[in-house]
């Protein structure tokens, strides 16, 4: 009798499902985001993609309609590839660029900035509390053909006149870079002020030199952040448009100002949903590979 008081009471009962239901509970507002913000954009976006124009005495377009048009993901890939395999180079050579750049800053920051890494930090990310697009546009004036740079260099005839930065390739992937950079850090800093110093003295006490303490300790130790500072920086830097549009010119279109003309010049949603989905499915593939390979747990650790 007294067991059965005891696992059937009210108040026990009532606890136990409070206790089962709290998880839900707890996770009902990030669910409820994602709901509203993710899942139901990319399923509207999914809806869009396979739809066709309807037109009225062949070629006045009165809306659209769902069709499962999914040969419009051929059709886009095969017209736009060339801007996605732009932008998949673009994307690694600012990830190659920033990571042989923040390195060095996250390990000095790390390991030498003493009591004033947060300050450090802070001047880092300073210029960052500027919109994103008036930092390219004061990157089109500073690189300007009438810009100070450029000026300055032509005074001191170490370029030829016709020498131009803007509208090329090198100016976009510089201008992504830039904005890309603490992406890269960040991850690279956090990964190298978790090495065990202790574990680092114990190479040199070892007799290792400065070279081996770097390559066999503290490269290895960084590696899960590495990874984590790639897949930051190489996601955003494939979809970037913003510095393709201001800093480039016609041959350095990339798949995210076409993605643009779509939705809000040509009006064609459908084409611009079905590529939107074919960059968004090809990065995530990208992401489970790294995933994969690194271990989800390690990435999030660096997130």
């Amino acid at each position: 009798m007294e067991q059965h008081v005891r696992t059937h009471h009210p108040v026990l009962t009532g606890l136990r499902a409070r206790r089962r239901l709290a998880p839900y509970l707890l996770s009902a507002p990030g669910s409820l985001w994602l709901l509203v913000f993710f899942v139901i954009p990319v399923a509207t976006m999914l809806v869009l993609s396979l739809e066709t124009p309807i037109t009225t005495q062949g070629f006045l377009q009165a809306g659209y309609r769902f069709t499962w048009n999914v040969g419009i993901y051929g059709q886009g890939f095969s017209l736009y590839h060339t801007q996605f395999v732009r932008s998949v180079a673009y994307g690694t050579l600012v990830t190659l660029i920033t990571l042989a750049v923040g390195y060095p800053v996250a390990y000095w920051i790390a390991f030498w900035g003493g009591r004033r890494k947060n300050t450090y930090l802070f001047v880092l990310l300073l210029p960052f509390f500027v919109s994103f697009v008036i930092r390219t546009l004061v990157w089109r004036f500073i690189l300007s053909d009438s810009g100070f740079v450029l000026t300055f260099l032509r005074q001191l005839h170490l370029v030829p006149s016709q020498f131009h930065v803007l509208s090329t390739a090198s100016a976009v992937i510089a201008g992504i870079s830039y904005n890309a950079l603490p992406f890269m850090i960040l991850p690279l800093y956090v990964s190298l002020e978790k090495i065990d110093r202790t574990v680092v003295e114990a190479a040199k006490d070892l007799y290792a030199r400065n070279t081996a303490v770097f390559t066999k300790v503290i490269l290895p130790l960084s590696i899960p952040g590495i990874f984590a500072a790639i897949l930051l920086t190489f996601v955003p830097a494939v979809g970037d448009y913003v510095n393709a549009s201001i800093l480039g010119g016609t041959g350095t279109t990339m798949i995210g100002n076409v993605i643009q003309y779509e939705y809000l010049t040509a009006a064609d949603y459908p084409m611009a949903a079905a590529l939107s989905f074919i960059l968004m499915l090809g990065l995530l593939v990208a992401i489970l590979a790294y995933a994969r390979a690194l271990g989800t747990r390690q990435i999030e650790e660096y997130l």
